[in-house]
């Protein structure tokens, strides 16, 4: 929610001022000390009170978060301003910053007394918003027998499974979560399963209950009662106490094997309150749940439950068909290829197919009306049968905690079907200042977590893990992002100008605070439109976009904090044109939080400005570049509040400036440097970044004699970076060290969960000195020329916390000795141009941890055995296993 987030960014940006070392401005601490108490009421105001309403209190609740925000932001507004007009030389006196400072908080004192009257009279919105009002609102329950049920269409192996659970043999009462999305099919699944002809044997007693987000234990237990037996009467039963209920439901159920369906469940409280009505005794009795919270079927069970995931492009065909078409000839053949199109980008979801197949049954089966369906499928879904679609996720949305709202509505920002790089998003959320921090936690840590949160309430997807077990990449299905989209334009959080935006009001944008411009297929036509969009928006704080060609210009974006820049080339009369932005325009944003551009410059090496110290708060800069080396000026060591510092084509930092007061050259909020060329890594230099977590440095250029590493590069004071966590360390072949050296001075502290080195030249047998002992090693990855020699034999003790494990390019590497219990946790094994690896030792196979081996232009050989284990593995009963071989092996599973 807006209002939040906008508590929030204030609080973020009064704290970074009064931490800096060097503040912009000064605040009166009185007026700090005031505003500060009124954000932090209201900020307890909406925690307590934040959960979406359909009646004129929610409306009543928007207006009062509407005036919060404004306030919120007005005030922020002075104070940026200020900031900005004094690093640009235009000053304003302390007397007027202090005045009109004075009329925001005397605002805020007005709406913190609305609320608390609000508060005291007990009215409109807190009913209405209140999570816990139970007592009074109960959620609807209901019988599926007079559903109109669907066809259980790609269902059929998720039916078999709870099927089969259903009617094992385990004679205990056993609980059966179903977990996915809003509208992924969980309520149709479990209906199918509840009125099956052999549950309706197996079953003495069956009864369906509908949860909801209020639900109220009294109305469940008469719905349990009157859906198991039609001798109950629900006026008798209404009457009746809630321990009284509990007390009938136990009798009723004692002795009988019976299935109880909880559908909906959104707390694990509600099953705690109800489950000692349940008896287990011995006759085979279930309950089934269903929920799109997945934290919840791990607190129940402590596992994650049947899990549904989306359908594929096949099944969704066949679900859109049979929606639409009772017989297969009943489809015209010019409709098909469309028809799969439509379904396909449906992108699994059932609820969309069949919101929009029942669409396609009640037109005119044309190609034309299917083809403007095809094009604005999106829209179309929202608006058809009231809204179906939207008001089953709008539920995911309002039970999110306020906290999470802001997070949530942000991943508009991204294009359709991105694979979101959780590296950035995490980057972009801290810089944002929307993130309510947990104490003794970074706010990278708090913004994993917010993820992980958002991800086991189904509204982001997990796409990939990385190799140490964390998010990689998430996705997000296109119907939750039109959710979003929908609900940050209508709380003025964030604005993404579309096509169909294109004749919408210039005031519309020029108020906006976060915008986003994504490429667009009609780019000649859009691309004009949207840079005059763009020419007035002067409190925007937030910039994303992609243009082919012509950028807006930076002149009109003074209070900019967050900008992503990414451009392609333009063909201009037969040419290709490059278009970007230079470090020297982007380091005119003096308010600066993030900055990731790209600088594609020829000029070799590069120096940016030593003004760049004035962007008094920039955390993060990110420049890629393809060729071309960044030199940083001494000014760096001045940007006391950077935490993630990227040139991917390396950056040359100076040695820090000696002399100056305590901690005025220490970047303690530094976590990434990458990639440094030629890294001093002196005395002076660690302990200026003392909370480093993520270094990358390469040696290139010039020979390292023995004793360089220490006497020049002083990489054993690496051993200092107490908090170091990932480290990367690459030798060109000009740089080749001497080994002794290396054996002698290369110190790699224990902190390091993620290693990986290249052309370091050392021998195998230098494994066991120099990495095998690392404690807390989780991920190792020796790419070409790290190690050389023929031979390599491991020991008992080392390596065990690993769990990736690459080798690459390696080329001396023959023969490799080892044991299984040598690598005790290891999950993933990948090997790539190994091409004189005899074999892949038969035992890694029998490592109880390990699920895949992946080989990459290996020697047939080892090919041969490790497709010799996968065998061997499966004979053993280990199906786990997967074995990939590339080029692409038909033989691999």
């Amino acid at each position: 929610m807006a209002a939040y987030a906008a508590l929030l960014s204030l609080k973020y940006t009064i704290e970074r001022i009064q931490l800096h070392p060097r503040p912009p401005i000064s605040f009166d601490q009185n007026q700090v000390l005031s505003l500060t108490d009124n954000l932090n009421f209201l900020q307890e105001f909406l925690e307590v009170y934040s959960c979406g309403g359909g009646s004129s209190s929610r409306e009543a609740a928007d207006v009062l978060e509407s005036l919060i925000a404004d306030a919120a932001h007005a005030a922020e507004d002075i104070i940026e301003t200020r900031i900005v007009d004094q690093i640009h030389g235009e000053k304003m006196s302390s007397g007027e910053l202090y005045q009109v400072l004075e009329k925001v908080i005397q605002d805020m004192g007005f709406i913190k007394k609305d609320v608390m009257e609000i508060k005291e009279k007990n009215i409109g919105i807190i009913e209405d918003r209140l999570h816990i009002n139970s007592s009074t609102r109960g959620g609807s329950s209901s019988s599926p027998l007079t559903t109109k049920q669907i066809a259980v269409v790609g269902l059929d192996d998720q039916l078999i499974e709870v099927m089969d659970k259903l009617t094992g043999q385990q004679s205990n009462l056993r609980l059966i979560p179903i977990v996915g999305m809003g509208g992924i099919g969980k309520t149709t699944l479990a209906i199918n399963a509840y009125t099956n002809p052999l549950i309706t044997e197996q079953f003495d007693i069956r009864s369906w209950v509908t949860i909801s987000q209020t639900y109220n234990v009294r109305e469940i237990l008469v719905e349990i009662l009157l859906c198991g037996s039609k001798d109950e009467s629900r006026e008798i039963l209404s009457g009746m106490s809630e321990g009284e209920l509990g007390e009938r439901v136990h009798k009723s159920l004692w002795g009988r094997r019976y299935l109880i369906v909880m559908d909906d469940i959104w707390s694990v409280e509600v099953w705690d309150k109800v489950q000692l009505f349940f008896p287990d005794n011995g006759q085979g009795s279930r309950v089934m749940i269903t929920t799109r919270l997945s934290n919840i079927v791990f607190q129940l069970i402590g596992s994650h439950g049947l899990v549904m995931d989306l359908l594929d492009v096949d099944t969704s065909w066949d679900l859109l068909f049979g929606s639409i078409f009772e017989k297969e000839e009943d489809c015209p053949v010019e409709l098909e290829e469309i028809g799969k199109k439509i379904a396909k980008n449906c992108k699994g979801l059932p609820l969309s197919i069949v919101v929009i197949g029942g669409l396609l049954a009640k037109s005119n089966p044309t190609r034309e009306n299917w083809e403007y369906i095809s094009e604005n499928l999106n829209s179309i879904v929202n608006l058809e049968d009231n809204e179906r679609c939207l008001k089953v996720l709008l539920l995911s949305y309002h039970h999110l905690p306020v906290h999470l709202k802001p997070c949530f509505l942000y991943m508009g920002v991204f294009p359709e079907d991105s694979k979101i790089h959780v590296s950035r998003l995490v980057k972009q959320w801290v810089s944002e200042g929307f993130l309510k921090p947990i104490r003794g936690k970074s706010l990278e840590v708090v913004s994993r977590e917010y993820l992980e949160d958002l991800c086991d309430r189904n509204l982001i997807r997990i796409h990939q893990r990385g190799t140490n077990g964390g998010i990689k990449f998430c996705t997000i299905h296109d119907l939750v992002r039109e959710l979003c989209l929908r609900e940050a334009e209508k709380e003025k959080f964030l604005y993404v100008r579309r096509q169909h935006d294109l004749n919408s009001p210039q005031g519309i944008i020029n108020t906006q605070r976060r915008i986003c411009i994504h490429h667009s297929t009609t780019q000649k036509k859009y691309l004009p439109e949207a840079l005059h969009a763009l020419q007035s928006v002067p409190l925007a704080r937030s910039l994303f976009f992609k243009f082919e060609g012509v950028l807006p210009s930076l002149d009109h974006y003074r209070l900019l904090r967050v900008l992503r820049a990414a451009d392609t080339y333009l063909n201009f009369d037969g040419q290709n044109i490059h278009c970007m932005y230079t470090l020297e325009d982007v380091f005119q944003l003096v308010n600066s939080r993030y900055l990731a551009v790209e600088d594609f410059r020829d000029e070799n090496p590069c120096k940016f400005p030593s003004s760049v110290y004035l962007l008094w708060n920039l955390q993060t800069l990110i420049v890629e570049s393809l060729v071309g080396v960044v030199v940083a000026p001494s000014e760096i060591w001045k940007m006391t509040q950077l935490r993630h510092v990227q040139f991917s084509s390396g950056l040359e930092m100076p040695d820090p400036p000696l002399g100056g007061q305590d901690g005025e050259f220490v970047l303690g909020n530094l976590q990434t440097l990458s990639l440094i060329l030629n890294f001093k890594c002196g005395e002076e230099v660690v302990k200026r970044i003392p909370n480093i977590n993520k270094l990358q440095i390469f040696y290139r250029g010039e020979e390292i004699d023995e004793g360089y590493l220490s006497s020049y590069y002083c990489l054993n004071n690496l051993a200092h970076l107490g908090k170091l966590e990932s480290f990367t360390c690459y030798f060109d072949s000009w740089s080749k060290p001497n080994r002794n050296d290396m054996l002698q001075n290369f110190s790699i502290p224990n902190s390091i969960k993620k290693l990986t080195l290249g052309g370091t030249h050392l021998k195998w047998e230098d494994m066991k000195r120099k990495i095998g002992w690392l404690p807390n090693l989780e991920v190792l990855k020796l790419e070409y020329n790290s190690f050389v020699g023929a031979e390599w034999e491991t020991v008992e003790g080392q390596f065990c916390n690993l769990r990736f494990f690459l080798i690459s390019m390696c080329t001396d590497l023959e023969w490799w000795t080892t044991d299984s219990n040598h690598f005790p946790r290891l999950e993933q094994l990948e090997l790539l141009r190994l091409n004189k690896l005899k074999e892949i030792p038969s035992c890694i196979g029998e490592i109880p941890t390990l699920g895949s081996i992946v080989l990459n232009y290996c020697s047939q050989s080892a090919v041969i055995s490790a497709k010799e284990i996968r065998v061997e593995q499966k004979d053993l009963g280990n199906v786990g296993l997967r074995v990939r071989v590339f080029p692409e092996d038909k033989q691999h599973s």
